[in-house]
């Protein structure tokens, strides 16, 4: 009697054990498979890697070229000074070509093209050879994103630096919805505060102790930012994301 139920024992935990196992594998597999979506996403065309400058439209004209003597140089070496300008009236921007360049708004070549308005509903992307940029907005400033389709980084990066992977921190956690709208200051870069929608906190346990997160709305999905003191050192300075 006693040897059935010591096998008996024995035959649970195994399940137990392989299940576990099955278990932190698929867990590593799911990882692995981020890191590979994410090393694509960071190689892409509208990745982060290309990006070689972020420049600030101000009011009136503003010269554009690859040289020093431009109110706006692009890190072009081949392009010569005042190719064209930007001129913007308000939250509106145009750019005007004064050299004949081949330089296209959404594939065709426009000596006169308005590249931003608050209301466009897509964006205008500007392309010369391999390089692009497109406008964007953040409260009262107007900006240049510059891309650089063969810029050093894109190749360089090989892999995603991540820590080893510990399913201690692979936790279940409860969404407590708040009783009233709640909007939780976010500060970017440039120091702007935008108000962002929070459904609740995500509430979990982690060797005995009980913590909270505020999650943030991402379409239907929920977006966590949080930070400690490694950040800036041995992670990326504006915080962690789940």
């Amino acid at each position: 009697m006693k040897q059935s139920v010591i096998r008996k024992y024995i035959f649970v935990l195994c399940i137990f054990l392989v299940q576990q196992c099955i278990a932190q594998d698929l867990y590593h597999q799911e990882i692995d498979q981020w890191k590979k979506e994410r090393l694509m996403e960071l190689k892409s065309e509208q990745g982060w890697l290309n990006l070689a400058g972020l420049f600030w439209i101000k009011e009136g004209k503003q010269y554009f070229g690859g040289t020093s003597s431009d109110d706006i140089q692009f890190p072009i070496p081949s392009l010569p000074a005042r190719v064209g300008y930007f001129e913007r009236k308000g939250n509106i921007v145009k750019q005007v070509l004064e050299k004949d360049i081949a330089i296209y708004a959404h594939g065709v070549m426009q000596k006169e093209v308005m590249v931003f308005h608050p209301d466009s509903v897509q964006p205008i992307q500007i392309s010369f050879a391999h390089y692009r940029w497109t406008f964007l907005q953040r409260d009262e400033l107007i900006g240049i994103r510059f891309r650089d389709l063969k810029h050093p980084a894109v190749d360089a990066l090989q892999t995603i630096p991540c820590f080893p992977i510990d399913t201690l921190f692979r936790i279940q956690a409860k969404l407590i919805p708040s009783l009233l709208p709640k909007k939780i200051p976010i500060a970017n870069v440039l120091g702007q505060i935008t108000q962002q929608l929070s459904p609740g906190k995500l509430v979990f346990n982690l060797q005995g102790e009980t913590y909270s997160l505020d999650a943030l709305q991402e379409g239907n999905k929920l977006f966590i930012v949080f930070g400690d003191q490694t950040c800036g050192r041995s992670t990326y300075a504006s915080g962690r994301y789940l």
